[in-house]
């Protein structure tokens, strides 16, 4: 199995893998390989650091293309999207150029697509690669806690032609320490849209949160009492429910984004809330900063 990416997606799927195939990974940054070869973790994620001490752990990593994907049965293509705001959508030349080298090197392989990518990518990518197989198969990872997460899959979403994604799901649950996992099959483009409407809502309910601390704050109220009130409806639920400056990290912010410009011409309101309500969260905690007056403010964990 080859792997395209050292980062979260690509280095918990080789940790995962790694007990039971020949991981190879491929990253074009030499420090990440030297690490990755020295059992040394790129990334943060405590899970991660241990696993790579196991000596039974077949995992390599290489900056060549023909090293990694040459003879390989599955590549994984894990290249990070970013948002391009001149283009308004993800900037996907990594995926396509990791496919285009994977069809080159190994032309009857199992391509699938772990990178975030826009509605409607993967068959495009398809159509224009008729002799390839292709799939989309989104990851549900939290950062610094990749391989956790990837140890106990809330679900394995497939999309693409069931017959080509059967292999790698069953590959997947047999390298959890899940006894089932549930497994949906689907369209390429469906799939995709689960991975952003799963991020909007996340993000949409840090947002909620976030309006209830807001309230809170001005009405001088307590918010973790009222927080708690209303989680502990079973619809709502006592998770994912802490107040903070906002939605950050890497997926969030990008995916809504992605999002409400797939939505084109249909109406939404929503979505364009979420990315606003986030906005107006950190101006309100700024301006809160700001009336107490503070001759230093310090950063925890910036």
């Amino acid at each position: 199995i080859s792997i395209i990416g050292g980062g979260y997606v690509g280095m918990s799927l080789g940790g995962l893998l790694g007990k039971k195939y020949h991981v190879s990974i491929l990253d074009i940054d030499p420090v990440v390989v030297d690490k990755i070869n020295n059992h040394i973790s790129p990334i943060q994620d405590k899970d991660l650091e241990d696993h790579l001490l196991d000596k039974n752990l077949n995992i390599s990593a290489t900056s060549l293309p023909e090293n990694s994907l040459k003879g390989a049965e599955i590549v994984i293509i894990a290249t990070p999207t970013n948002f391009n705001h001149s283009t308004n959508s993800f900037d996907t030349d990594s995926v396509e150029s990791s496919v285009i080298n994977a069809i080159k090197y190994s032309p009857q392989t199992l391509i699938v697509i772990k990178s975030t990518v826009p509605v409607g990518f993967t068959k495009t990518l398809q159509d224009q690669y008729p002799q390839a197989n292709i799939i989309f198969s989104p990851e549900f990872l939290r950062e610094g806690r990749a391989l956790r997460d990837n140890l106990h899959p809330s679900r394995i979403v497939i999309g693409g032609k069931e017959e080509d994604g059967k292999i790698f799901a069953m590959i997947l649950q047999e390298c959890s320490s899940m006894k089932t996992v549930p497994i949906i099959y689907m369209d390429s483009s469906s799939a995709e849209a689960v991975k952003l409407f799963s991020n909007a809502y996340l993000a949409m309910r840090v947002g909620f949160f976030n309006e209830l601390d807001s309230f809170a704050l001005r009405k001088d109220l307590n918010a973790k009492d009222i927080i708690k009130g209303v989680s502990l409806d079973d619809r709502i639920g006592n998770f994912y429910n802490n107040p903070s400056f906002g939605y950050g990290g890497y997926c969030l912010p990008k995916d809504t984004q992605q999002l409400l410009s797939s939505f084109e011409e249909i109406p939404q309101q929503l979505i364009q809330a979420t990315i606003t309500a986030n906005q107006t969260r950190k101006s309100f905690i700024a301006s809160q900063i700001i009336a107490c007056k503070p001759k230093v403010v310090g950063i925890y964990k910036l």
